[in-house]
């Protein structure tokens, strides 16, 4: 499937892994693609975000996705649904925060005794997917079949992260990108969503 990427969502793709190494994280994950996807420019999906008024809101954008990660990587969904059942989600993260540090319950930077160990991603440079990044790139391909496009650019993965429940759908939509209007920017609308 990476042969039908254009260098600009190639670019993305390994943006991503350079975004998880340096904020020492084991795995990619889609927030990784969100941050990759910030640092474009000249191509359809930055024209996009663009468009959306998000190329001024970068910053607030980073910091919410920091904030979803000191809460564990919860979406304020998850976060409600817990309250929802009793679950004081700010009174557990600071409990942890203040026997473990600030972040503690996030995955940067820091061995969190999962997986193969602290030296798992330095092996040749190699950080996995997670299941839910691979997703993304599916959904991304079945985004531009739906539209006839021959290949997957950067809008695809863009569309793609709004598409589906999760940190950096909800982060873009408080930060107005949503699927709807990222279809109304890129394709002017009238097309069912893909997947």
């Amino acid at each position: 499937m990476f042969e039908r990427f254009t260098k600009d969502a190639r670019v993305v793709v390994l943006g991503a892994v350079e975004h998880a190494e340096r904020m020492g994280a084991e795995t990619v994950e889609e927030q990784h693609v969100l941050l990759a996807l910030l640092d474009r420019e000249g191509s359809r999906g930055a024209f996009a975000l663009a468009s959306l008024g998000l190329d001024r809101q970068k910053e607030s954008v980073k910091e919410a996705l920091a904030e979803a990660r000191r809460r564990g990587g919860l979406s304020r969904a998850e976060a409600d649904a817990l309250s929802g059942l009793g679950v004081d989600l700010s009174e557990i993260v600071s409990r942890v925060e203040e026997a473990h540090g600030v972040g503690a319950l996030g995955a940067d930077g820091k061995d969190k005794g999962r997986g193969k160990g602290w030296w798992s991603g330095f092996i040749g440079g190699h950080r996995p997917f997670t299941r839910g990044a691979k997703s993304l790139l599916t959904e991304s391909l079945r985004i531009a079949t739906a539209h006839k496009d021959r290949h997957i650019g950067d809008e695809h993965l863009l569309i793609a992260l709004t598409s589906r429940p999760g940190v950096p759908a909800e982060v873009l939509a408080d930060h107005g990108v949503t699927y709807a209007s990222l279809r109304r920017v890129l394709y002017g609308g009238g097309e069912a969503k893909a997947g």
